[in-house]
């Protein structure tokens, strides 16, 4: 069925829902930034597979909404399907709301309320002149195909991988409902759930994760899952943490009988019928999930198997990079092949669970799409001449990997070692940064983006983000973007450090590196912070332009490849050693 259709279909079942417009987003029904393929709606109704986007469509027309790293990715699935791109952040380019706001017809609006957040659904009942359905899940009545709700077996993480007991991790959530007078909080955000419980499973691909909700209570919890997923040694062990176990539907109905109670809910973690459906008897607290910051700072066990899982992901990162140079324009290459040869390396590593997200391996002008997935359609052929962005990472025991390295193939031209290298400047100032307590993530964004903007240069997406450990890549609630809020940074937090630079038709730069926020100094000024890169992977010296470096520069990075080759060479073999120490000597 052709995009097209799928939208006349929709729109006879709006008109017989008395609906003006119908809104689909990304989201399942725990607001996940990935979604399993249960969920993916908006993909089936659009033909956009980019992990961010909405979709508004009203009797005539339809809208979906993106942002800078998906522009060039939008465009191209869009064409044909009588969708109207809106890019997010562009001159004269309104927001959703704002769209249905100002919409000139009647504004009967219908959604399914279990994919959309509180906090959305809280602002859309502030439009004047609205009509809300939030209980119709029409795409369900078109996609004839739809798959299952995923249900893959879960499995617990042992205290050395975790550092913390599950039961202790209850306990901090219930003195925190203690201190707040409240009864119970409810938690949606699958991370969060799998954080808490020390559980880990495969129901949304690249996301660890089981599909479930948790309410804590000030003297036990209850989960709300597909109990088939739980074998029986892990239903024991709940129970004993005096974790009740109930079906993964039954949370609605349980949140509308309870009645009297001080609830403690994320609204920008929760569903917009989890909020709805606390009846008004209720006192409701919103504040963010206690789970979330605690989540956020890694504790002394986990920032160690961290490193061990970067050194782990850093061997076959070089080996991948060691084979990359040694046989381009040799043998035949392709954007898919070489993503598999890394899949291929790193999943002979040492208690290696997944890929991390799904790999990007852009060459010369599909570098340039930020969030670019190669197919068979588009599949380039690799050669000398250009830059190949890979942007990769993987989940083992000890922890989750994110790393982005461009490599120069062959000769390139001037300007592509020119952008690189100003691209790295970002990444060094950004990395060797100190700051005192305090300070946020818009703060922390301007050394990263200083040396592009003195010539008028820029990249259209955040320059870092928190990664989880066996969890989400992405996670909060830190950040680093200059026009996003962050929370302050504190120690054990680990951030992604990530500028580039995309030239449309051409090329694309990205350097990242996961980087972790740690003590540097007390004094009577204050305390003070730095960052310690965790990753170990070299950047490659044939693409900088070495003019461009300051003296402080070319130290920073000399320092950081001699760290590289002394933790590194050991474990590679005679050929890949001296190849590593090839890329990483001093400049």
């Amino acid at each position: 069925m052709k995009i097209s259709e799928k939208l006349d279909k929709l729109r006879e079942l709006m008109k017989n829902n008395n609906l003006s417009m119908y809104y689909i987003p990304t989201d399942d029904y725990h607001m996940s930034e990935y979604v399993g393929d249960y969920f993916k709606s908006r993909v089936f109704m659009s033909g956009f597979t980019g992990s961010a986007g909405v979709l508004l469509v009203t009797l005539d027309n339809a809208y979906l909404w993106t942002d800078g790293r998906y522009f060039l990715q939008a465009a191209k699935q869009l064409e044909g399907s009588t969708i109207n791109l809106m890019k997010i952040g562009e001159e004269g380019v309104p927001t959703v709301l704002e769209f249905i706001s100002n919409y000139s017809g009647k504004k009967n609006l219908g959604f399914d309320g279990r994919t959309v957040s509180a906090s959305f659904g809280e602002a859309l009942e502030k439009i004047s002149g609205i009509s809300l359905n939030p209980n119709l899940d029409l795409v369900d009545m078109i996609w004839t195909d739809r798959p299952t709700l995923s249900c893959e077996p879960a499995y617990e993480l042992d205290y050395e991988f975790s550092g913390q007991e599950r039961r202790d991790k209850l306990a901090m959530i219930q003195d925190n409902l203690v201190k707040k007078n409240a009864n119970v909080t409810y938690i949606s955000s699958l991370d969060d759930i799998m954080w808490t419980l020390n559980l880990r499973g495969n129901d949304v691909t690249c996301n660890p994760v089981v599909l479930s909700y948790l309410a804590v209570y000030q003297d036990k919890a209850i989960l709300y899952v597909n109990s088939k997923a739980l074998n029986p040694t892990i239903k024991a062990n709940l129970s004993k943490d005096r974790i009740i176990i109930r079906d993964y539907n039954q949370v609605y109905s349980d949140i509308e009988a309870n009645s009297g109670d001080v609830i403690i809910l994320d609204k920008a973690k929760s569903n917009y019928k989890i909020l709805t459906s606390i009846a008004k008897t209720n006192r409701i607290i919103f504040e963010s999930n206690i789970t979330t910051l605690a989540k956020a700072c890694k504790n002394k066990t986990e920032v160690e198997n961290f490193r061990k899982a970067h050194i782990r992901d850093a061997v076959a990162m070089i080996k991948f990079m060691y084979w990359l140079k040694t046989n381009v324009g040799k043998i035949d290459m392709s954007e898919l092949s070489v993503t598999e040869y890394l899949y291929n390396l790193r999943k002979t590593g040492k208690n290696f669970k997944d890929i991390s997200f799904s790999t990007i391996a852009g060459f010369g002008e599909h570098g340039a799409i930020v969030h670019y997935s190669a197919t068979e359609e588009t599949n380039a052929k690799i050669v000398p001449g250009n830059l190949l962005l890979v942007d990769s990472g993987a989940h083992y025991l000890e922890g989750t990997t994110d790393i982005t390295r461009t490599f120069a193939l062959g000769d390139v031209t001037c300007d592509m070692k020119h952008d690189f290298t100003l691209v790295l400047k970002g990444y060094l100032a950004l990395s060797d940064l100190i700051f005192k307590e305090g300070v946020n993530g818009q703060t922390l964004d301007l050394a990263a983006r200083e040396a592009l903007w003195r010539e008028g240069k820029d990249f259209n997406h955040g320059t870092g983000h928190g990664v989880g450990y066996l969890l989400n890549v992405h996670e909060g609630p830190q950040n680093i973007k200059y026009n996003r809020e962050s929370h302050t940074f504190l120690p054990g937090m680990i951030t992604s450090d990530e500028p580039g630079l995309y030239i449309a038709g051409k090329y694309g730069i990205r350097h990242e590196s996961l980087i972790l926020c740690k003590e540097y100094k007390k004094t009577e000024f204050g305390n003070f912070y730095c960052f310690e890169p965790i990753t170990l992977v070299p950047f490659d010296l044939d693409g900088i332009d070495k003019s461009l470096l300051t003296s402080e520069e070319k130290a920073k990075l000399n320092a950081y490849h001699k760290r590289v080759y002394d933790v590194i060479s050991p474990l590679l073999t005679e050929k890949e050693a001296k190849f590593l120490k090839k890329y990483t000597k001093e400049i």
